[in-house]
């Protein structure tokens, strides 16, 4: 066996290999004779088989496996000998063989580039805060307050109008029949609130308490349960009892109603909320600014095959951006690679290839930073992200982590930014970071946070979705806890109101561009 290095140019390693066809002929001869000790064949004893008929039966079957053993040994010897640290898997070809002469191969391999990395507490990173906002935090108390205003019966002959508070029996049925999730009983409804499919609570308007009626509704064509989109349905209502909003008023009666221990805790608590509503977003510019930092020092030659990967991701994403749709796919569906960025302009490319190089090297750096370190993903902190993913679907959090029990290549997709966050406190444990106070329309300028007139306002918008969880533990009066612990009425069936969990849901997509 010989191995040539053929090629030496940047991150390029080619070998030329040569296997004598003597060495072929006896490795096979070999494993011929191993196979004859065991084999077993119609008219012969075992260990009993003839060679020449174990050649004719299994002659080309070894010399493959012979080949194919050989060439590795040779691929691993050329990469062991020479230290290579390899950027993507070698490419091996066979570039000439025939019986009786000798095989030759072509070895191709792409390396790491050396990365000098820079001195991790000579780095000057700023680190963006978000200051409370004072208004906000009234703003948001004054909401919680008005949604959780003392409740008060209205007198007999009362008659119901928009803003009251209307506890109710419901059922519906189309064509006769009931179905599934479209009723309840002691149901506390707050009129003119859109929780309800449109005509709903328009049809209790004007009812007095204990008086019933039958109220004509259709559902949304759109609506989200298919099997009762468009269909009409007559609800049959009893209402209980009318009640009345009092004033709003910030105290503690209101933090205990919330079950908070006074208005000092409620606030805390709301201030909190608030701030973690922002956190993720000042964590997103946070880590674009030190990978700034890292930038400048990352000038070095990228691998082809990684940039070329990186550079389709890329394309494939401005596209979907642009809304340029592939129509060119392989055999299985999938989009076709070579053309990942048929359809984009010159200057799209351009913005796409220098993207690609960015994110190629800040993620080498970023590598050879934890590997210099020994910083590693343990198993418990695999263990901690699929706890921390399955959160995110409440109700059913056992089905996602069975999912990543029983999917370990899912589990191990989750190292990667556990990888990444590691490396960043590390990076910030030895770093001069400065703290630099910004808003809310500063951050989420940035394309890395979301740098878009949508993203912003959904953003402005998520401390009012998420205050108001604390009025989950909100009651004042009997019939309203009856009514919260029925599973009749399922929103996901029947309610219309998609606006907080709209809200909800573009919260935690990571908008704008990724770092890298």
């Amino acid at each position: 066996m010989e191995i040539k290095l053929s090629l030496n140019e940047g991150l390029l390693r080619e070998f030329n290999i040569e296997i004598n066809s003597s060495d072929i002929d006896q490795r096979v001869a070999n494993k011929l004779t191993e196979i004859s000790k065991t084999v077993k064949m119609p008219g012969f004893r075992p260990g009993k088989v003839p060679i020449s008929v174990v050649k004719a039966r299994y002659g080309e079957q070894s010399k493959g496996e012979v080949i194919q053993t050989m060439l590795d040994e040779a691929a691993r010897e050329a990469i062991e000998s020479n230290k290579l640290n390899l950027a993507s898997q070698p490419a091996l070809d066979i570039t000439s063989y025939e019986d009786g002469k000798d095989l030759e191969a072509l070895l191709k391999c792409e390396v790491l580039p050396e990365i000098a990395l820079p001195e991790i507490s000579a780095l000057s990173i700023k680190r963006p805060i978000l200051p409370i906002d004072e208004s906000e935090v009234k703003n948001a108390m004054q909401r919680l307050a008005t949604e959780n205003s003392p409740t008060e019966k209205t007198k007999k002959n009362y008659k119901a109008v928009l803003g009251d508070i209307a506890i109710i029996d419901f059922e519906g049925s189309i064509n006769g029949v009931p179905f599934e999730g479209g009723a309840a009983k002691g149901h506390s409804l707050e009129l003119g609130s859109n929780t309800f499919i449109p005509g709903f609570e328009e049809g209790i308007l004007g009812m007095k308490a204990e008086e019933h009626r039958h109220i004509d509704v259709s559902f949304p064509e759109n609506y989200q349960a298919s099997h009762l989109a468009g269909k009409r349905a007559v609800f049959s209502v009893t209402l209980n009892e009318i009640r009345t909003k009092g004033e709003p008023v910030i105290d503690d009666s209101l933090a205990k109603r919330l079950g908070f221990e006074n208005i000092s805790s409620l606030e805390k608590a709301v201030s909190g909320q608030i701030s973690s509503q922002h956190a993720p977003a000042l964590r997103q510019l946070l880590k674009k600014n030190i990978l700034d930092q890292l930038n400048e020092f990352a000038q070095f030659d990228v691998p082809p095959t990684l940039l070329s990967s990186e550079y389709n991701v890329v394309a494939k994403s401005m596209k979907s951006e642009q809304g340029i749709v592939d129509n060119e796919q392989d055999d299985n569906g999938q989009s076709d690679d070579k053309k990942a960025d048929e359809g984009l302009d010159e200057a799209t490319k351009k913005e796409v290839l220098a993207i690609s190089s960015r994110r190629v090297r800040l993620g080498l750096m970023l590598t050879e930073i934890g590997r210099t370190n020994n910083l590693t993903v343990s198993e418990e902190d695999t263990k901690r992200a699929i706890f921390e993913q399955a959160k995110n679907y409440p109700g059913q959090e056992k089905q996602i982590i069975e999912y990543y029990q029983k999917n370990p290549e899912a589990a191990r997709q989750l190292s990667g930014p556990l990888f990444e966050d590691k490396v960043i406190d590390y990076i910030l444990e030895l770093a001069n970071v400065t703290d630099f106070e910004t808003n809310i329309d500063e951050l989420y300028r940035s394309d890395e946070v979301g740098g878009n007139k949508k993203t912003q306002e959904t953003a402005k918008k998520k401390t009012k979705s998420k205050t108001k969880k604390l009025t989950n533990k909100a009651d004042n009066s009997p019939a309203m806890k009856k009514a919260k612990s029925k599973k009749a009425l399922r929103k996901s069936d029947f309610s219309s109101n998609k606006k907080d969990s709209a809200i909800k849901k573009s919260a935690k997509k990571k908008p704008g561009k990724k770092n890298l």
